[in-house]
């Protein structure tokens, strides 16, 4: 019997897990890869969980009323589920986004509602930079609720009750390693808790950008990987706070062309277009899955979002 819907939020979660069948053989790959696809959230991104859940937490505790604004600093896909679900429950949106991003999100985010405010990508470089921004999103938007989602809890605590449990439950707890990428750090935290609660020698693994998809001083705006941010040797002030760095058990660095192959490779053997951030966590998870100790094991890859959002080339500057 079909189903009719009467909030947006119950759409989010109970996304596909999908055996990459043709993905796998065409590498000669021995494990066995599974993605999290994303992009099945009505928003087009895993981060709609984490923004019902942030909203949801703040009517539950009387912070947000029709017509409140909410403010925070993204990097654009939870700025676009925030903005979906706040169109959704009668609350305005401003998100604060560095200028490097990509244009299809900015498109998005006004297209829900949502009012922009760019910065400068070479702010980012600052290490203080999430406290200094965190405070100019505050002081200059009083009155508006502030998300703070790399530090709300009810971030990773979504993933621990939805994201992990949804796992555990379409592999029938045969999942032997699970990799995602750190934006707010909420993912890898919240389904990296849940999973080893269940099964303690589950590995987690982060896919983290290498030094040259990093901007510097003397490039501010590199070729980068949206919303996927570095973790190693990086000072504890930049690290978001729900980031918890004792459930990751390895770290894989890669470049920049390095995922968009494997995104492309998503789409043209399997018909699964995924961005960037996915090439990104499939691409370690296939160097995982040729290791020899990983033959016949069950490796479990978020795919965060959809490619739609990634076809407009990036601005030389």
């Amino acid at each position: 019997m079909g189903r009719i819907y009467n909030e947006l939020f119950e759409l989010i979660g109970n996304t596909p897990l999908f055996e990459l069948h043709r993905y796998c053989r065409n590498r000669n790959l021995a494990a066995r890869l599974l993605g999290k696809i994303e992009y099945f959230n009505p928003a087009g991104s895993v981060k709609d969980r984490i923004s019902w859940s942030i909203i949801r937490d703040a009517e539950e505790r009387g912070l947000l009323k029709p017509g409140d604004t909410i403010v925070d600093v993204t990097s654009g896909n939870t700025g676009i589920g925030l903005a979906a679900i706040a169109a959704s429950r009668g609350y305005k949106a401003k998100f604060y986004a560095s200028d490097n991003i990509s244009a299809d999100k900015i498109r998005l985010l006004q297209q829900y509602g949502a009012e922009v405010v760019p910065v400068e990508n070479a702010f980012f470089l600052d290490p203080l930079a999430l406290e200094k921004i965190t405070a100019r999103v505050q002081d200059e938007n009083p009155g508006a609720y502030f998300t703070d989602q790399l530090a709300n809890p009810a971030n990773p605590r979504t993933h621990f009750e939805t994201t992990g449990p949804e796992i555990w439950r379409d592999t029938d707890g045969a999942v032997d390693v699970f990799v995602a990428a750190v934006g707010t750090g909420g993912t890898i935290s919240g389904v990296g808790r849940f999973l080893k609660s269940q099964k303690p020698g589950v590995r987690v693994v982060v896919a983290e950008p290498a030094e040259e998809s990093l901007p510097t001083e003397e490039n501010p705006y590199p070729d980068q990987i949206d919303g996927v941010h570095k973790v190693t040797e990086v000072e504890p002030v930049r690290l978001p706070d729900n980031f918890d760095a004792g459930v990751v058990d390895e770290v894989i660095a890669l470049n920049t062309p390095d995922a968009r192959r494997t995104a492309r490779a998503l789409a043209a053997e399997e018909g699964i277009l995924a961005g960037i951030s996915s090439g990104a966590t499939l691409y370690a998870a296939t160097l995982l899955a040729r290791r020899p100790e990983n033959e016949g094991k069950t490796i479990v890859v978020l795919l965060p979002d959809t490619g739609e959002r990634y076809l407009t080339a990036p601005v030389a500057r």
